[in-house]
């Protein structure tokens, strides 16, 4: 059975100046999980933030922080993202040698973990681990900057995905990521993703917006 649809708001598009505020103003506003987009400037061509960051953050709220780490290499830095207070631990497919070493890692300190996959990368290179996941990443843009056009290709992928995720019978996220708003939203819902992730869509306007901001990228009036 399907999971009704969450939002996952990514705090690259909030105030900065203000962060721990934007996180429990997002986070009262609806979001169900909050969006950490770790990147290292090597993996990704930008930098953002580290573990530092999202252990300040976590008397903000007490909502799911779903931790992306757009890192290579990314085990040696798995514990202090534990320690931040990830409850979510997302590696890349394509950031390592050993993906099932790396979501052995996060599984062994108790936390839940998540694969991602590049535009360029098919579905099928997660046949050997969906028995082991507990979110899958489809990112709609190419990782590394906020703001870019969602990519029409990924969303045959997020119905292979879909199929896979429903073939295993667990409970798995399906999670897509750039570019969503209220119109590509709509359409990463209907190819079977459960769980959307906005940047500028869900942060426009200010706080009070947040709420009627996810409302629309839900479909809710």
């Amino acid at each position: 059975m399907r999971k009704p649809v969450r939002i996952a708001p990514s705090i690259l598009a909030a105030d900065f100046a203000n962060l721990g505020k934007e996180v429990t103003a997002i986070s009262e506003a609806g979001a169900d999980y909050i969006h950490l987009d770790v990147m290292d400037g090597h993996f990704v061509p930008n930098i953002s933030f580290g573990p530092t960051v999202i252990k300040s953050l976590r008397n903000y709220t007490d909502k799911v922080f779903d931790c992306h780490l757009m890192i290579s290499p990314v085990d040696p830095f798995i514990p202090e993202f534990v320690t931040a207070g990830a409850d979510i631990i997302t590696l890349h497919q394509e950031a390592g040698a050993h993906l099932h070493r790396s979501i052995q890692l996060v599984k062994s300190y108790g936390k839940k973990v998540g694969v991602s996959l590049n535009p360029a990368t098919p579905a099928s290179t997660l046949e050997l681990v969906m028995d082991e996941v507990d979110l899958v990443l489809v990112m709609s843009v190419n990782p590394g900057f906020g703001g870019q056009k969602f990519i029409p290709s990924q969303l045959d992928k997020i119905r292979t995905l879909r199929s896979m995720i429903d073939e295993t019978g667990r409970d798995i996220d399906l999670q897509v990521d750039g570019g969503i708003n209220v119109e590509t939203a709509p359409l990463a819902i209907e190819a079977g993703a459960d769980l959307l992730v906005a940047g500028s869509a869900a942060f426009k306007g200010g706080p009070d917006h947040y709420a009627a901001n996810i409302k629309a990228l839900l479909g809710r009036s």
